[in-house]
């Protein structure tokens, strides 16, 4: 049977958990592509393209009995830049998923705006140009592999050589092209994963939005996934994606956005946000002598002596000159200095006990 002949009811309820909400004819879209101009300054470093860029944009719900206020965002202020990786991190209920429904248009922010390629988010023609993975999808489990993209294929209107084609070169992209005809309630996590990860790329998206794309999965399992996000980026795709897991943040973002109980603590790149974020300096020297082991013990938060070598801990940068200094005295020999920077679990735990 083939899957134009089946009757697909989607429950108004279940709209969220479908990764397509919405899918709009997309025959022209090259067009559309060449058409569409969102150029935006990045930070002294040039013009860059905005492609989601959030501007006050706050979202409130009314919970309970007596329906209390819960602000779940709070004066969102967020721009992902064309062509980036962009981690967007928090612990739960921080409002990160919130936040990518807003962008995907399955809930009305309370106040401010969201614009996608320079568009409000409402402007139903912007699905045209994005992919979106929620973070607990709902699959037709009685599908294969290759039905289940047919079917998504289908709702942007690609055409059946078209469909044919993208379909192959999805399940050669995610790995499962063995799998295409294995029904997906016989699925793995990892593997229901990457199928759904697959068919939000279906249209062949500018924009990839990932809700925890790797939660859950064993290190194997995020391995293939953060090698897929990268592929996605050497082809020239933006990828945003919510994560807690900050060791995939750490190894394949671009820039980064903190968000902690509804308000954005921190955003930019990695390397500029942890430069100047030294935690402790390292020195390793030799040849000291007694006299100049004593200097350097007054100084250093630590000192450890291993047969001639020492090594020297020190918090202050004029603690490391005072050291050298001593070093250069008593005619030792610098062997090694290494800055400890803070990594982004430090920036992370600093910025979430800040609240």
């Amino acid at each position: 049977m083939k899957v134009s002949s089946f009757r697909f009811q989607i429950p108004v309820k279940q709209l969220e958990h479908h990764a397509i909400v919405m899918a709009p004819d997309t025959r022209n879209l090259e067009s559309k592509r060449k058409k569409s101009h969102f150029w935006t300054h990045n930070g002294g470093r040039g013009l860059s393209m905005a492609l989601i860029e959030t501007k006050n944009l706050s979202k409130e719900f009314r919970v309970g009995f007596r329906m209390k206020r819960v602000l779940a965002l709070d004066d969102l202020n967020l721009e992902v830049e064309k062509g980036e990786i962009f981690g967007y991190i928090g612990p739960n209920g921080a409002g990160k998923t919130t936040t990518l429904k807003v962008i995907m248009g399955l809930i009305y922010p309370t106040s401010g705006n969201v614009k996608i390629f320079s568009k409000d988010v409402s402007d139903i023609n912007v699905r045209a140009e994005m992919g979106f993975l929620p973070e607990s999808p709902y699959f037709y489990d009685y599908l294969t592999a290759k039905e289940f993209l047919d079917f998504y294929a289908q709702l942007f209107s690609l055409k059946k050589k078209e469909r044919t084609k993208r379909i192959e070169e999805l399940l050669d992209m995610v790995d499962l092209r063995k799998a295409k005809d294995v029904q997906l309630r016989k699925f793995s996590r990892g593997m229901l994963q990457r199928i759904g990860l697959a068919q939000a790329l279906i249209n062949d998206p500018q924009l990839v939005v990932l809700d925890e794309p790797m939660s859950g999965l064993d290190p194997v399992g995020r391995s293939k996934i953060r090698n897929i996000i990268l592929r996605l980026r050497d082809q020239g795709k933006t990828v945003f994606f919510s994560t807690h897991i900050l060791s995939d943040v750490e190894m394949i973002c671009d820039r980064v956005g903190i968000l902690v109980g509804g308000k954005l603590r921190a955003s930019g790149n990695l390397h500029e946000l942890l430069e100047d974020r030294i935690r402790s300096i390292e020195i390793t020297a030799s040849r000291l002598g007694d006299k100049g082991i004593e200097q350097v013990q007054r100084i250093a938060k630590r000192t450890t002596i291993r047969d001639e070598r020492v090594l020297i801990t020190v918090d202050k940068k004029e603690d490391e000159q005072e050291v050298l200094r001593i070093i250069r005295k008593n005619k030792g020999e610098l062997i090694s200095l290494i800055p400890q920077r803070e990594s982004l679990e430090d920036l992370f735990m600093e910025e979430l006990l800040s609240v």
